[in-house]
């Protein structure tokens, strides 16, 4: 319900916002047929994020998302035949090491550790919201109309919200707490989405798209500040070898 939530006061803002700008998507097959394919897969790959970090830190489950560049590079070198190249290569080590390096080792209590079942789905989130900039890109180039998608985006993350609700929670509740997470999450949803459609507007894809790619930092700033995990040397090395990682895969495009 919480992603639920989080979709509505996106598409309710987003739809505000259309107006304002006097904008009117156009929802043609190309559209509906690419913006529904990566809704879909955007949804699912923010709800594998959020299960991973009920049991990961936070450091480890942003960076492992927002290492998703990976992900592209590597779909494009198996499905494209696109050349790896040095510097692609290296950003692809440097980010395994990242990973490595935020990797707790620490022995697990009981029988049962669920550290890596739970690193996996974090990989599996990475992995979808890198399909989801293929397929997204590929939408685009076939000439879909990029605001038609990026309110058919927020409405996949209501129907997915519902859907996840109904598998995993089993009931469809609504909580105070889960009201006020879900509208100050869909706010946020709303302000970086359409913040980084207009940085894209007027500014090079090499250069916004890592630097989005570098909110991992701040997530990891925050949850030091706040207390939800503690920062040492071993997590600083591994964030300079995840920003290295980034930039080099971004110098490599």
């Amino acid at each position: 319900m919480y992603v639920f939530v989080c979709g509505l006061v996106w598409s309710i803002l987003q739809v505000c916002l259309f107006l304002i700008q006097g904008v009117e998507p156009s929802f043609g097959t190309i559209t509906l047929g690419y913006g529904i394919v990566a809704g879909l897969l955007l949804a699912l790959a923010n709800i594998l994020l959020i299960e991973s970090l009920t049991f990961l830190d936070v450091s480890l489950g942003s960076t492992v998302y927002r290492l998703n560049t990976i992900g592209v590079v590597i779909l494009s070198f198996l499905l494209l035949d696109e050349p790896l190249g040095f510097l692609k290569t290296s950003g692809v080590l440097c980010g395994v090491f990242a990973v490595y390096m935020l990797y707790d080792r620490k022995p697990q209590s009981g029988s049962a550790n669920p550290f890596q079942a739970f690193l996996w789905v974090a990989i599996a989130a990475s992995l979808l919201r890198a399909v989801f900039g293929i397929v997204s890109k590929a939408g685009l180039q076939a000439g879909a109309d990029a605001n038609a998608m990026l309110l058919i985006y927020s409405l996949s993350w209501v129907a997915c919200g519902l859907s996840y609700a109904c598998l995993r929670e089993k009931r469809i509740r609504l909580t105070r707490k889960k009201m006020a997470y879900g509208i100050f999450s869909g706010v946020l949803l709303s302000v970086v989405a359409n913040a980084l459609i207009l940085a894209l507007k007027v500014g090079e894809v090499g250069v916004v798209v890592p630097i989005a790619n570098l909110s991992f930092i701040v997530a990891l700033l925050i949850s030091s500040v706040i207390g939800m995990e503690t920062l040492n040397v071993r997590k600083g090395v591994a964030i300079a070898g995840a920003v290295l990682s980034i930039l080099l895969l971004a110098k490599s495009v």
